[in-house]
């Protein structure tokens, strides 16, 4: 299950993880920000298309996840994306962020390199290119790896 996380709480409203809950509505906001609004539906695909990102380069279930991300709109797509792959969200507040490996970030927001976490860094070139060409369907049980499982 998602959960909110301050400072932006107030503005957010929890929806499921799935798109396969009928009673909610694609357009319906998410998010209203200064950057504009966030539709149900945009959060679904565009956390779809991140969580497989993720997975790309090695996130799996269960692994703590950094987010340092200033933007309400980016923030709350990676908690959702993170969530999605079965992974913890935590947000890099202070480093170490609580033994992440891995962490989603802007070139903005990013903290200072200390080598521990290996950043997606959303508006890299690369990083758009791939976000931007791949797939926003629906994550099923086949797309996430299965800890201990050989090829």
């Amino acid at each position: 299950m998602y959960t909110q996380t301050a400072p932006f709480a107030d503005h957010l409203r929890v929806v499921p993880a799935t798109r396969d809950v009928p009673e909610v509505d694609p357009n319906a906001i998410v998010l209203s920000g200064s950057d504009g609004d966030l539709t149900v539906g945009e959060l679904d695909s565009w956390s779809n298309r991140l969580a497989r990102l993720l997975l790309q380069d090695g996130a799996v279930p269960g692994a703590a996840i950094a987010i340092a991300i200033a933007a309400p709109i980016e923030r709350l797509v990676a908690e959702r994306a993170v969530a999605k792959i079965g992974a913890v969200a935590v947000l890099a507040g202070g480093l170490p962020a609580r033994g992440a490996r891995r962490g989603i970030t802007t070139r903005h927001a990013r903290p200072e390199a200390d080598g521990a976490i290996d950043w997606l860094v959303l508006d890299d070139r690369t990083t758009l290119r791939r976000y931007l060409t791949g797939s926003d369907a629906p994550l099923s049980a086949d797309d996430l790896p299965v800890l201990g499982r050989t090829a």
